[in-house]
């Protein structure tokens, strides 16, 4: 079957949905086996026989209706519905793992310090953060916004102790939690500028990664362009572009009033895809760390499994 007829039912709220009967235990085996590619993997890991785990898939699919997995050789693949299923299937697991721990452990005090680049602490910082207090109300969390280069330098210097950076300046020590494509921007009532021969941009430092990607598929494209006004803020390379002053990049989410996506209509190149990383200092305030590290990367499971959005496990 193709994705082109898979029937999949709509997701209507902002967090993970779970049918009527279908539990955490099916669904973490259901993951355990789909990342390992093998029900004898997965008997492994939880301590069950692999017989009692292809019972749990058969229940599995009977609940949902539909099969998940197919043979492939000695390996087990998953169908366009095991594929759909993975995507929130993380989700769940990752927070009611979070829920559990939050139950579980020792209450704790201090403070945790915490960075991202201004665009990042935005768009997903005042949520994450807001639940994370609920569940950790002794803890004082300090955020500090700086281009994803110097927040690098700051969590090796020992200065954070754990920051969201781009997936281009992540240190070793880092796990994805989002991916997705960049995407051109440019104003609504100032819609010619991406006409404009060079092509007036608003970038950020010539580390930025997103300023590497825009450079990089104009360069390909043989389109000349010019950086016009340059600003590690997101916020002022928006009030350029809103000027109508230039054009800039910007991941999918909601764009301030004025903005507007650009793209092969308007004769510009294809942008490529772009990775959040959340990156632990090696001297982090353990278990303040671990704690809101944690909780970040369950957030942005339940986001991305909301969302439809594949995002590579830990």
């Amino acid at each position: 079957m193709s994705d082109s007829h898979l029937t999949v039912p709509t997701i209507a709220t902002a967090s993970p949905s779970v049918p009527t009967g279908l539990d955490t235990d099916l669904l973490r085996s259901f993951v355990l086996i789909a990342e390992g590619r093998s029900f004898t993997h997965a008997a492994a890991v939880v301590g069950r026989t692999q017989s009692a785990i292809s019972m749990q898939m058969r229940r599995l699919e009977e609940l949902l209706g539909k099969p998940l997995f197919r043979k492939a050789g000695r390996r087990t693949e998953l169908t366009e519905h095991g594929q759909f299923l993975l995507a929130r299937a993380r989700g769940v697991v990752g927070m009611t793992d979070e829920i559990v721990a939050a139950f579980r452990a020792p209450r704790l005090t201090g403070t945790v310090r915490i960075g991202a680049p201004d665009d990042y602490a935005t768009r997903y910082l005042p949520d994450i953060m807001a639940r994370f207090a609920s569940t950790h109300p002794d803890v004082e969390v300090l955020v500090v916004c700086e281009p994803s280069e110097n927040l690098a330098e700051m969590l090796e210097a020992g200065e954070l102790d754990l920051s969201l950076v781009s997936v281009g300046c992540a240190p070793p020590r880092s796990e994805v939690v989002w991916q997705g494509p960049l995407l051109w921007v440019g104003s609504r009532d100032h819609p010619d500028v991406y006409k404009r021969d060079p092509l007036p941009l608003a970038l950020g430092h010539g580390a930025c990664t997103w300023r590497r990607s825009a450079e990089r598929a104009l360069d390909d494209a043989g389109r000349r362009y010019r950086v016009a006004y340059l600003s590690n803020s997101q916020t002022g390379q928006h009030a350029a572009v809103l000027a109508g002053l230039a054009i800039s990049v910007n991941t999918p989410c909601t764009l301030p009033p004025g903005l507007r996506v650009l793209g092969a209509a308007e004769g510009l190149p294809a942008l490529p895809g772009f990775s959040i990383a959340l990156a632990v200092s090696p001297s982090a305030r353990q278990p303040l760390a671990d704690a809101l590290a944690r909780h970040i990367a369950a957030s942005f499971r339940a986001e991305a499994a909301a969302d439809g959005v594949v995002v590579p496990a830990a």
